[in-house]
């Protein structure tokens, strides 16, 4: 049975593509020794079977009997720069199921600014791989923030904003979303590692960004929905879904993610996230005076805190 639903995937993976050779290419076996396993003749080895899975991106959830226990994986842990670039480009390779289908949608619990928002070569983005990297206590790396230099920069951290760009994306927000981003500003300046010049600078960026947020609310996007809760604990887990996968991303710690592939689990996550749509206020649909009051209390927030510099 296990067998036969590992095969069904890679079927469903490859296409057109010839099975029997798709098979002997992977596992460096001959042809009949891979047509006598997908035949069944044969059965995989658990080290082929784990050489399929991951070479397909093939989730082991769905071999599970227990309606208990899934299989999650997990990203990297992220010590250097390279390290926190290189979450990007495995980020990428993560959702490239998702990426070729124009029907996915993606539910987004904000309860920071969603970080496909902070992954260019700007000053704001630049900050916030500096303060990542502080978070995450990387030896000797406090250090005034106008030192701060990139080694690299990721040409994957584009695609994957663009990625997210070009989905049927709904966010939740609420009046906690910008409290990090204004928090951390304010401490940096307050220790003076990050100078009053470049804090102004980071915050006039934010200004910019949260605009062209309510500009795409404003405009009433098919393809984005942003709503406000006044009461839910949001934690910053993603769902991506469409007709074919799956995927739910929880947070772990400040930047590490367990993802799971498991339906049921994923089926979950869409019923309370489609719930808490349901007692929340549209910014997309609403009347412009919600999402004015919604969006200028944020752009006021942000004045404040440029003055108060």
């Amino acid at each position: 049975m296990y067998q036969e639903l590992l095969l069904k995937q890679i079927r469903s993976k490859i296409g057109d593509k010839s099975l029997n050779d798709e098979i002997a290419n992977v596992l460096n076996i001959s042809y009949d020794a891979s047509h006598r396993r997908t035949s069944m003749k044969s059965k995989f080895s658990l080290e082929e079977s784990l050489v399929l899975a991951k070479y397909y991106n093939i989730s082991l959830d769905s071999f599970m009997e227990s309606d208990n226990q899934i299989i999650a994986k997990k990203t990297k842990p992220i010590r250097t720069v390279t390290d926190l670039l290189n979450y990007f480009d495995d980020a990428l390779h993560l959702l490239n199921d998702f990426k070729i289908n124009k029907e996915t949608e993606v539910y987004y619990s904000a309860k920071d600014i969603p970080f496909f928002y902070t992954i260019s070569d700007s000053v704001l983005s630049r900050f916030k791989l500096f303060v990542w990297m502080n978070l995450l206590n990387e030896k000797d790396f406090m250090q005034p923030f106008d030192d701060f230099k990139l080694e690299r920069y990721s040409d994957k951290s584009e695609d994957l904003k663009s990625l997210y760009e070009n989905l049927n994306v709904t966010e939740i927000w609420n009046n906690t979303t910008i409290s990090s981003i204004l928090n951390q500003v304010l401490f940096y300046s307050e220790i003076e590692i990050l100078s009053e010049e470049t804090a102004k600078l980071i915050l006039e960026e934010l200004k910019v960004l949260i605009k062209s947020i309510e500009k795409k609310a404003e405009n009433e996007n098919k393809n984005f929905h942003i709503y406000a809760h006044d009461i839910l604990i949001l934690n910053n887990s993603i769902l991506f879904k469409n007709e074919e996968k799956s995927s739910l991303f929880v947070p772990y710690n400040m930047f590490g993610y367990m993802m799971t592939d498991d339906q049921s689990t994923c089926d979950d996550a869409l019923n309370f996230f489609q719930h808490q749509i349901k007692n929340s206020t549209s910014l997309s649909f609403s009347g412009q005076r919600d999402r004015k009051k919604f969006f200028n209390s944020m752009l006021e927030r942000i004045e404040s805190l440029k003055n108060s510099i």
